[in-house]
């Protein structure tokens, strides 16, 4: 199974558009037909999925493409028409839970014409795609639309070759896959500004489970730590918020649910924990040589090893039908029963901002790295409340929650510190030998990385307070 990232820029073109002269070299010009299937329900269509098979030359390949923060990832492989590839398959049991199956959705024919811009080493490919929507035999409708894809490279040059598309008549578009302005022709309105309590509560519940189910391939397939951080995000956030508006929604209903948010969230938790260290040590290591950058090496495998079983546990706990029955639950939030609280969703924000400005006024001159993790919390909930609060908040709530995300990476850097320095005391503790001189310089760096964050986090927390006075 070939994959990769797909950085790319989509724009919107009338019929008959030619693309200027960007100093690139021809393309051929290519027939592709691709039939793309579906849940009955739309589920991949809504979290940004895309799975087709692609016939071109009468060679046909699978192609799954996966939503990322840095593009879209592509997965493809050859086969019949018959059905998806297992290893594609494998990657989609949230989206075919229930019963679910996958069927043709729409049938689009395009022509490609295009130019490859820059080198091998740093190459964008421009096309033009001329669609048409198939219905049988018989063109339905068409449309047209032109993409820079970055093929290797850093992609330095797309934002220069997207302006002068647009100078030329291309004009920005939504980014939605090809099937997507197929299926749903005109983009979902955006969500109105909810001022009821209840209304509001759900529609961010839902939001959250599409996110869970977007990233859902991702953690599977493993080659992308942001889908992974994603997901953890979605599920801390849904508890959060929860938490925050405990009564607007019936207790019976939420506090399962948090409980199994609580669980899942167990298990995204350690293996995000382990990416990010592992990342980080690996920037810090750089600078090592020698026997030092060899006892490291031996320090990482541990991790590395560490990190595989817990995304081992993870992976297992996601193909449980208990893992299922909680985006069943998180799903159907649209509808969640009411409670019985009359609270304003202005008056949960400042609770937990309160809440968060007595815990800071507590804290000693020198607080312990326990003592400011517990403010780290106390942040995110104060800025999770303010999110559910946005719309009665309006801008002065907007800047909360800006502020208060601040706060909560100034001591997310000092909680990944103090995390680093335990586990490399720990690994080297265990290893012995020259590890530790290794591992002593890697702690140092944990210790200024706490220091700066330390220097930084009264600044911080005033410039929250100001913005928490602001708004309420």
């Amino acid at each position: 199974m070939a994959t990769g990232l797909e950085p790319d820029l989509k724009l919107d073109v009338d019929p008959g558009f030619r693309l200027p002269e960007l100093g690139g070299r021809p393309l051929p010009p290519r027939l592709l037909t691709s039939t793309y299937y579906d849940t009955a329900g739309r589920r991949l269509l809504h979290a940004g999925v895309t799975l087709r098979r692609r016939v071109e030359n009468r060679t046909g390949v699978w192609q799954l493409k996966l939503p990322s923060e840095t593009g879209r990832y592509e997965l493809e492989e050859r086969g019949g028409p018959s059905r998806p590839p297992e290893a594609f398959l494998r990657l989609l049991p949230a989206f075919l839970r229930g019963g679910a199956t996958l069927e043709p959705a729409a049938t689009l024919r395009t022509r490609r014409t295009g130019v490859a811009v820059g080198n091998r080493a740093d190459r964008i490919e421009v096309v033009v795609d001329t669609v048409s929507v198939l219905d049988g035999r018989r063109v339905a409708s068409s449309f047209a639309e032109v993409e820079a894809e970055v093929v290797s490279g850093d992609g330095a040059s797309l934002p220069a070759i997207g302006k002068a598309l647009r100078k030329a008549g291309a004009r920005r578009g939504t980014g939605r896959p090809k099937v997507a302005q197929v299926l749903e022709p005109e983009p979902p309105e955006p969500a109105p500004e909810d001022h009821d309590p209840i209304a509001r509560l759900r529609r961010l519940l839902v939001d959250q489970y599409e996110a869970m189910l977007a990233n859902d391939p991702g953690v599977r397939l493993g080659e992308d730590a942001e889908a992974l951080h994603q997901a953890r995000v979605a599920t801390r956030r849904s508890r959060a918020l929860l938490r925050a508006a405990r009564g607007l929604v019936a207790p019976w209903w939420a506090e399962p649910l948090r409980a199994e948010l609580a669980w899942i969230g167990g298990l995204l938790g350690p293996v995000r924990d382990l990416d990010v260290l592992l990342e980080h040590l690996d920037a810090e290591a750089a600078a090592l040589a020698g026997e030092d950058a060899r006892a490291f090496r031996r320090l990482r495998k541990r991790l590395a090893t560490e990190r595989d079983r817990d995304r081992e546990k993870l992976l297992a706990a996601m193909d449980e039908p208990r893992y299922f029955r909680l985006l069943d639950t998180l799903e159907r939030a649209r509808t969640a029963p009411p409670g019985d609280s009359e609270v304003s969703l202005t008056e949960i924000a400042a609770v937990a901002f309160t809440r968060l400005r007595r815990a800071v006024k507590r804290l000693p001159s020198r607080p312990t790295d326990d003592e400011l993790h517990a403010i780290r919390i106390d942040t995110k909930r104060a800025r999770y409340a303010a999110e559910l609060a946005a719309p009665a908040l309006g801008k002065a709530g907007a800047k909360l929650v800006d502020r208060a995300k601040d706060l909560q990476d100034v001591i997310g850097e000092h909680q990944d510190a103090v995390v680093a320095e335990l586990r490399i005391r720990e690994l080297a503790a265990r290893a012995g030998g020259r590890t530790g001189l290794a591992a002593g310089r890697l702690v140092e760096r944990q210790r200024a990385r706490k220091r700066a964050a330390r220097r930084a986090f009264p600044d911080a927390w005033r410039r929250l307070d100001k913005a928490g006075r602001a708004a309420f």
